[in-house]
């Protein structure tokens, strides 16, 4: 007997209100034609519960290469395949096992008479429930490539600012570990051999040269024992680290910080209206767009945005209820309010996202212009006042021969 899985449908009933409910099914088409049979015109379908199997089959997959996949479906369908001849030669073509059963699963899908929304929906680990509805939009829409192209367009402009974070802390964390690793071996090795030469000098030495002395000396009769506490402390960094609970804690803390935290509710609300408007240009009605979206925020704005939604829900225009809920900027309400007296919330929710992105990308070249030097500076002092000390004792010594 087969184990039904329970689903999450989102969608719009009979009167055209937003709805969310939990259905029990064998598999993922069947709780669809439930949903339809209900009355509900079917949005998002996500499975809520998974076997252990399940669980630890998603363990050490990688991820599914989704931006280079919709290029070569652009380029085929471009080129006049139907989306199962399509499908099936990038199947023909893909060398990688994984990506192999994740294409093979999807053409079965749709020989079995699915829809692609659907074929891609059994595979949520490797297409993402906001492709999978911008699909579910083309299909009521006719317009599959031209939903494609926008996804790819969208993935791409969410993925510059991401690209420039990493690029921006890449030469900071090499400066990092390379003045650590530094100053570790003067520290370790180093220092330990200078102790020797000043703890048989009969000159009296200053209380930095004896603290060198007393470090050497601790390092040479219980350096296992100071090697064991450092990887247990680094040990216990990692595993901490690893716990959600301790990320969420930091996390709260840099959201704290003056400068910080409110770059960090610009980035992730410049995401938000990226998505938005995405999903509004592919015709996905504002209250099914708001719900899908919510997963990008953080868990405050979250709560913000389920209010934003109940007041939307209750009659009040978007740009309100977003600028009563803190979920906007100064720029961002007036771009609002023009994008409704206009019509075009998409192309508007694009422009906000524009605009701070590049305000993103100013800061972050500004910051990383200014923490490369404070670092070396940094290092410098570290590293430069070591070997100070270390010759100092020498320089004494040299003046009271001479």
């Amino acid at each position: 007997m087969t184990e039904n899985t329970h689903y999450k449908i989102q969608g719009l009933d009979g009167s055209g209100r937003f709805v969310s409910v939990q259905l029990a099914a064998a598999s993922l088409h069947e709780a669809e034609q439930q949903a339809v049979t209900q009355g509900l015109q079917v949005m998002a379908i996500t499975p809520t519960n998974q076997t252990i199997l399940t669980t630890f089959k998603t363990i050490g997959v990688k991820k599914f290469p989704l931006l280079m996949f919709n290029e070569e479906l652009l380029a085929l369908l471009d080129a006049g395949l139907s989306i199962v001849q399509t499908l099936e030669t990038l199947l023909e073509k893909e060398t990688k096992t994984e990506n192999r059963q994740i294409l093979s699963a999807v053409v079965a899908s749709l020989h079995e008479g699915h829809t692609l929304s659907v074929a891609f929906q059994t595979q949520h680990a490797a297409f993402p429930a906001l492709y999978v509805a911008t699909i579910r939009s083309s299909e009521r829409s006719g317009n599959l490539v031209e939903s494609i192209r926008r996804y790819v367009a969208y993935q791409l402009q969410v993925d510059q600012i991401r690209k420039k974070i990493i690029a921006a802390a890449i030469y900071p964390i090499m400066l990092l570990v390379v003045g650590g690793l530094v100053v570790l071996f003067l520290l370790i090795y180093v220092i330990p051999k200078f102790s020797h030469i000043y703890s048989d000098v009969g000159h009296e030495l200053t209380l930095a040269s004896k603290l060198l002395v007393q470090w050497g000396t601790l390092i040479e009769q219980h350096g296992g024992l100071l090697a064991l506490i450092v990887i247990s402390i680094l040990g216990i960094v990692v595993f901490l680290s690893s716990r959600s609970s301790v990320r969420g804690w930091i996390f709260e803390m840099m959201w704290r910080m003056p400068v910080i935290g409110e770059r960090m509710r610009i980035y992730q609300l410049s995401r938000f209206y990226r998505t938005l408007g995405m999903l509004m240009n592919a015709g996905i009605p504002i209250m099914p767009a708001l719900e899908q979206v919510s997963g990008l925020l953080d868990k405050r704005l979250q709560m913000r945005l389920a209010t934003a939604r109940n007041d939307v829900r209750s009659g009040q225009p978007l740009s309100i209820a977003l600028e009563h809920n803190n979920l906007t900027t100064s720029v961002a309400s007036r771009l609002l309010r023009v994008g409704e007296s206009t019509g075009q919330m998409g192309g508007m929710m694009d422009r906000i996202a524009d605009f701070h992105e590049e305000e993103l990308r100013r800061w972050i070249d500004w910051g990383s212009r200014l923490l490369e030097p404070l670092l070396m500076t940094f290092l410098g002092i570290v590293i430069g006042g070591i070997i100070v000390l270390m010759y100092m004792p020498i320089f004494e010594l040299a003046g009271a021969v001479q």
